[in-house]
């Protein structure tokens, strides 16, 4: 029966959307050609601004006024719950989990994608699909199933009972110690990285496969002049290949920098924000339905929504810059 909603969801929509274009595209059809090519362009991208304005636009504003109320009694609170949030030690340590999560996972997820391109272009050409097939696998995998598996893995089971953690079983087995929570040991945010370990895991798939496509796309010239003056493999690669690939390097680090700033998935479906690693996503849901504070909840979104927005602005300019380069 689902399959059959689906189905009915998915071809409704594609036959009312369609129907809605040729419409539109009918009545500016009978405007004199004046008219007809000034409002042509409307026709196709009309019916998405409309859908940018009630899904996107209103959503926001109307995220950021609730952010200044007071949701106890629907009163105007200016900062107050900018303040409040502020002034939480739990959520400044929440900011600083954030912070660790932009610092380490996209620098990390960019170097490994890097270097599965570089070094799997030697394997010859059957062995580079094989082995990049592996290292994209899990891009196939949602967030939720990925943190599922991950839970497995670090999985901790009192002494003296079989691990059914696979880390744990192979800790217990070589050392013949103790099991070890992996998951809930916050010194130093040491369950942090256990976290970030598996959004790289996810996201080195996607940074190979765009980077193993810049670098191929470094001209050979270069790179045999570089060898005739004598450089080394280390030299051509950080004097010759990485300065011609940086854009891509750029791009994909973005990428992954906005993905991480929002992260929810992963921390949520791991741990809940517990054991000191809440971030925003999560923090935005406590507030809203754990705590029953909107006004709070909308705050959270507003913070996370201006530190998001010059990281997009960049990458917009970035693409522009790379537009005009080429």
């Amino acid at each position: 029966m689902q399959i059959v909603s689906a189905l009915v969801s998915v071809v409704g929509g594609l036959t009312v959307s369609f129907l809605i274009y040729l419409g539109l595209n009918f009545i500016v059809g009978k405007t004199n050609t004046k008219w007809n090519r000034r409002l042509l362009p409307y026709v196709f991208i009309g019916p998405i601004l409309v859908l940018l304005l009630g899904f996107l636009v209103y959503p926001t504003i109307r995220t950021v006024i609730l952010s200044f109320v007071d949701t106890t009694n629907d009163k105007f609170a200016g900062f107050g719950n900018y303040v409040s949030l502020f002034t939480s030690g739990d959520f400044l340590s929440t900011l600083l989990n954030n912070l660790l999560w932009i610092l380490v996972v996209p620098a990390v997820t960019v170097a490994i994608g890097l270097g599965v391109a570089t070094l799997a272009d030697r394997l010859g050409p059957k062995r580079e699909k094989t082995f990049k097939s592996i290292i994209f696998l899990p891009m196939a995998i949602s967030f939720v199933a990925a943190a599922t598996m991950w839970r497995f893995i670090y999985t901790y089971d009192p002494p003296g009972q079989p691990q059914t953690g696979l880390l744990n079983a192979i800790w217990t087995g070589i050392t013949h110690g103790d099991p070890v929570p992996w998951i809930t040991i916050d010194a130093g945010r040491f369950n942090d990285f256990l976290l970030m370990i598996v959004v790289i895991w996810l996201n080195a798939g996607y940074a190979m496969v765009l980077l193993s496509a810049a670098v191929k796309g470094v001209p050979e010239e270069t790179i045999e002049a570089a060898r005739i003056d004598g450089a080394k493999d280390r030299q051509i690669f950080f004097r010759v290949i990485v300065p011609q690939i940086q854009g891509t390097i750029v791009a994909v680090f973005v990428t992954v920098l906005i993905g991480v700033m929002k992260i929810f998935d992963i921390v949520f479906a791991m741990t809940g924000g517990t054991y000191n690693t809440n971030v925003l996503g999560v923090e935005f849901i406590n507030q809203f339905f754990n705590f029953g504070n909107p006004g709070k909840a909308s705050a959270v979104v507003v913070i996370l929504m201006v530190a998001v927005i010059p990281v997009i602005v960049y990458q917009v300019r970035n693409y522009r810059k790379q537009e005009v380069l080429r």
